[in-house]
């Protein structure tokens, strides 16, 4: 029998996860410096948390989701998006307390899972990142949130981007936008998909985004949201909207962007990527609003905005976009140990340089002196360590520098009493 990864899964192999460190340690220096601090929740959740928080009707819940009973007969799924776990930690640890700062601004990375056809940039288990700020409706850090998204990928070397926004407004924006457009779309019942079918009266706005191809030309001539706002709907909108100018950030109204889930409300938005290759999905970051959640969940009344973003998509754009990731850090030194005897010194040595805080390797293969070489060479160390019989004997070992091809004999002593002189000593340029 041939084992396989299970499909629509990913081994993320090295030579691959440095790229992925390099992704997750920008956003957290980029995050940290916006003041949102890390935060981790359990891989699955209750069924309840997320088909309350997201919806019964998205696809998500309806389709998507990996739900079980487990031994306990206990109703639980593999989370399948980021924000619901959130509120669920929130409001469970009381983080709305009068002694946490406010806004509440927390991140989080890491696998999320949904049932669905794997794709190009689309997984059944697969990684986001994402923020949540809790306890401000302030169109000011609605701006500040999509800003921290455009920094982040400004940061990853990302600049073929979009930034589109649309507005849900409140309560009573959606009470008489969702008659109009129940109206309009029932107009068209019979050219609808059977999904849109089922959602026009369950939840006509998740009609808007379907990306069933009978349900475009009905949707492109949709009434839009934007001539329903509420008169605080309008007013919240154009403080995002003038606050994103005063900032200079460009940006584009989608009045029929609805993003994919029931929670959101006011500002929703996602960047773009127009990198070519990208195919369909072109959406990197997606988030908005989600005033209400927090009270669902069983909290106080608790504003809260945030973001989500997949990393393997994110990878796919720095390959269309061609930016060079770094590469891992070189190799400060590698130990080449001749015959038998040096073994046990060979090991003392390296374990000595780590132990001063530098990188090292030796061979633990027997190999002959060439194939050892060849792989310090290989692995890009900076200096390069023989230790044979003679040199044991003495008690002294060889160190050359790999750029000039210097080479200078040390005791072991000076080694073992601190690296860094040594390490200085050879790799600082040389004044004349």
């Amino acid at each position: 029998m041939s084992y396989q990864r299970p499909k629509g899964t990913n081994d993320i192999l090295p030579g691959e996860s440095e790229k992925w460190q390099f992704v997750e340690e920008t956003a957290r220096l980029v995050f940290n410096d916006y003041q949102y601090q890390e935060i981790r929740t359990p891989i699955f959740e209750h069924y309840e948390v997320i088909a309350r928080s997201v919806g019964d009707t998205t696809d998500i819940v309806s389709k998507e989701m990996y739900d079980f009973y487990d031994k306990g007969d206990r109703h639980v799924t593999l989370r399948p998006e980021g924000t619901a776990p959130i509120v669920r930690a929130y409001v469970e640890n009381k983080l709305f307390g009068p002694e946490f700062k406010k806004p509440y601004k927390v991140y989080y990375t890491g696998p999320m899972f949904r049932y669905e056809r794997p794709q190009k940039g689309r997984l059944r288990q697969f990684h986001q990142i994402g923020v949540e700020a809790f306890g401000s409706e302030n169109p000011s850090l609605d701006v500040e949130v999509m800003a921290m998204a455009m920094d982040f990928f400004k940061q990853l070397g990302i600049y073929q981007l979009r930034l589109v926004i649309n507005t849900l407004g409140d309560q009573e924006t959606r009470t008489n936008y969702r008659q109009a457009l129940i109206a309009y779309l029932e107009a068209h019942e019979e050219e609808l998909s059977e999904d849109s079918r089922r959602r026009l009266h369950e939840n006509p706005l998740r009609v808007l985004d379907s990306k069933d191809r009978k349900d475009q030309p009905i949707v492109a001539d949709a009434p839009s949201i934007l001539d329903y706002l509420s008169e605080y709907a309008k007013e919240y909108f154009e403080g995002v909207t003038k606050t994103l100018e005063y900032l200079n950030i460009s940006y584009e109204i989608d009045h029929r962007m609805v993003r994919g889930l029931d929670y959101y409300n006011h500002t929703i938005f996602e960047i773009m990527s127009d990198a070519p290759g990208m195919g369909a999905q072109t959406t990197i970051c997606g988030g908005g609003r989600y005033d209400g959640l927090v009270e669902e969940l069983g909290g106080p009344e608790t504003p809260g905005i945030g973001f989500a973003m997949g990393i393997e998509r994110i990878l796919l754009t720095l390959e269309q976009e061609e930016v060079m990731i770094p590469s891992a850090a070189s190799l400060d030194a590698y130990v080449v140990g001749l015959g038998d005897v040096t073994n046990l010194e060979a090991l003392k040595v390296v374990q000595a340089i780590r132990g001063f805080g530098f990188s090292a390797d030796r061979d633990f293969m027997g190999r002959k002196a060439k194939a050892q070489f060849k792989t310090a060479d290989k692995e890009g160390a900076k200096l390069v360590l023989t230790l044979g019989e003679d040199e044991l004997a003495k008690g002294v070992i060889n160190v050359k520098d790999s750029a000039t091809r210097e080479e200078k004999a040390f005791p072991l002593a000076d080694l073992y009493d601190g690296f860094a002189a040594i390490y200085d000593e050879m790799t600082m340029p040389k004044i004349d």
